[in-house]
């Protein structure tokens, strides 16, 4: 009696061993080849601009960080070399500070001797200028935040489709895996197209700010070396 209570309980131990399911790992690399040719270029291209997007984003970065350093006592030595009318001392002295604020004062330097209103306007259009190059390909930032989610969702659709594709031609037998790993294939591209996005916006807003301090700090240059110009002698 003891012995078949034993295998009672081993029989009823394995029947509950089969029963337990199997957990499905899920695999992003299982997910994107899965995909078909569609959703591996999708989520190639997307890679692509995310790359492009770190690229611009830390090529920036280091320009933005090398316009915005000029040592504290420039300025001082530039009124001090107008003050005593060596022009060409102050000229070589902004040709070798390599800054956006050194060319506009060089600019304004190169200008003295006109109205006070062109050494103005020639410092505006030289701030144009290097505020230009300050924001160069900053914009394709802004372009790949907009576009990603886009086209991660137009992976979703592609993907979407072509699950309904299968399923119209199972001959009403709806496979459930089938659709699963549909949706999960079409949903991939949209996570994608997401975090390009986010990534792509975050760095353009963050390369925004940090543009606009090195605009403020040219602004308050310009206008100290205007007053100076402006004092009477």
């Amino acid at each position: 009696m003891l012995n078949t209570l034993l295998q009672n309980t081993q029989e009823g131990a394995e029947l509950l061993t089969d029963e337990v399911p199997v957990q499905k790992t899920l695999s992003i690399i299982e997910l994107i080849s899965s995909g078909g040719v569609a959703g591996q270029f999708i989520i190639a291209l997307l890679f692509l601009m995310l790359v492009g997007a770190i690229y611009i984003y830390f090529e920036r970065m280091f320009a933005i960080k090398a316009a915005s350093q000029i040592d504290g006592n420039f300025m001082n030595q530039i009124k001090d070399h107008v003050s005593h009318g060596k022009i060409d001392s102050a000229q070589i002295l902004c040709a070798q500070v390599n800054s956006p604020v050194s060319r506009l004062i060089g600019k304004g330097i190169s200008r003295i001797g006109k109205p006070l209103a062109d050494i103005n306007t020639a410092i505006e259009n030289a701030g144009r200028l290097e505020v230009y190059g300050l924001e160069k390909n900053v914009s394709v930032l802004a372009t790949i935040s907009g576009a990603a989610p886009m086209i991660g969702f137009l992976g979703t659709v592609i993907g979407m489709i072509l699950s309904i594709f299968e399923i119209a031609n199972s001959g009403g037998q709806i496979d459930i895996k089938l659709l699963a790993d549909g949706l999960y294939t079409a949903m991939t591209t949209t996570v994608a197209g997401l975090i390009v996005g986010i990534v792509a916006y975050m760095a353009f807003n963050h390369l925004v700010v940090k543009t606009d301090k090195v605009v403020y700090q040219m602004e308050a240059n310009s206008l100290e070396f205007l007053d100076h110009l402006n004092e009477p002698t």
